[in-house]
């Protein structure tokens, strides 16, 4: 029993964990917790994330064995990763793939699943890919006109702030080592390692093991995140559950910031296999509701601002993409448009964000399975 508690101090020593002071929605809540240590590091820009040209590459594996192999205890395959440098030279690269995932693993869902793609740091140096070890390759699934949409929404939340998962465009040719299976081309996205993207934000990932309560999250950029997760019809996330939310924190004394990513789900994307969980009593994904807290008026305007300042910007993510089809695209902007007529009709707001809002803060619907 003594052991027990000498281990309880000392977790609660280096975490600086506070007792939990209440419950949301059955959640336990650790709040005012501390992380004793500055995260302030010298920012270093990836080239693989920086460049804005899609990425072309081959990935030879022998794929029998890999999309076979998507079971919970899963494990690396070796392959092959070829692309063209700058100068048109081809360089090869030896590599491990390993499916990665939740849903999208599941073959009833997928019959491409994502990858993990594991490289060497010694003989990746003189590569684009020298500044990654490990990076989640999100593939095409079913269809790969979902993934260009995926992609996209990465880049709306870019614009909004630069807490957030960069992603890379790829075009990639799978090849079976074995050659059993034809050769095909599709497209697929790299994403930013986790500890990345916090550490381009002077920060360092929260661990799961410490529960934070959305109302524990810095405030401006959890309404942000509700907000955006609002505008691309997105009930898919909890802050703690940490379902597709990381949390970033900055320094032992500021409150985390909430990073999204996984938005396979949203109404903006529409995914066939994509269904609200029926907690909410929602007829379609398409279909928005809010998910944040009550926020200050302060909070409120600034958020509103924000995403009026960048509309511009928002729209031309989708009126530049080239990949899009017009009837997708035309659908996705009248979208776009219904949620700027929402925040900026006073009526509106207050009945589809503000009430909404103040119930969720008096009792949280929470979904089965996240809990």
């Amino acid at each position: 029993m003594k052991y027990f508690w000498f281990c309880i101090a000392c977790f609660t020593l280096i975490f600086g964990l506070a007792l939990p002071v209440r419950a949301e929605a059955g959640e336990t809540i650790l709040s005012d917790y501390k992380i004793l240590s500055n995260y302030s590091q010298q920012k270093e820009e990836n080239p693989l994330f920086t460049a804005a040209d899609v990425l072309e590459f081959k990935l030879a594996v022998d794929y029998q064995k890999l999309l076979k192999d998507r079971g919970d205890e899963r494990g690396y395959h070796q392959a092959v990763l070829t692309y063209k440098d700058s100068a048109g030279a081809a360089v090869n690269m030896n590599l491990k793939v390993m499916v990665r995932g939740n849903r999208r693993r599941d073959p009833n869902l997928c019959g491409f699943p994502p990858l993990m793609l594991n490289f060497q740091r010694k003989t990746s140096q003189q590569t684009i890919f020298r500044k990654v070890n490990k990076v989640k390759l999100v593939t095409h699934c079913i269809n790969e006109d979902y993934i260009i949409r995926e992609y996209l929404v990465y880049k709306l939340y870019n614009v909004l702030t630069d807490n957030s998962f960069r992603v890379r465009l790829c075009r990639i040719e799978y090849e079976d080592l074995e050659g059993k299976r034809k050769p095909e081309q599709k497209y697929a996205f790299l994403i930013e390692d986790d500890d990345e993207m916090a550490r381009r934000n002077e920060g360092k990932i929260v661990p799961k093991e410490i529960v934070i309560s959305m109302a524990s999250t810095d405030e401006l950029p959890m309404a942000t995140l509700a907000f955006f997760q609002y505008l691309i019809g997105n009930t898919d996330w909890s802050v703690p559950y940490r379902h597709n939310i990381k949390l970033v924190s900055t320094d032992s004394l500021s409150a985390p910031v909430p990073v999204p990513y996984d938005f396979d789900y949203s109404g903006i994307i529409s995914a066939p296999y994509a269904v609200p969980p029926p907690e909410l009593g929602l007829s379609s994904v398409r279909q928005r509701l809010f998910r944040g807290y009550t926020y200050s008026d302060n909070t409120y305007r600034k958020v509103v601002n924000t995403f009026n300042s960048h509309r511009t910007a928002l729209y031309a993510v989708y009126r530049q993409c080239e990949l899009l089809d017009k009837s997708y695209l035309k659908r996705t902007l009248k979208y776009l448009d219904s949620f700027y007529e929402t925040i900026n009709d006073e009526k509106d707001f207050r009945n589809k964000i503000v009430k909404v809002a103040e119930r969720n803060q008096e009792n949280y619907v929470v979904v089965k399975g996240l809990d």
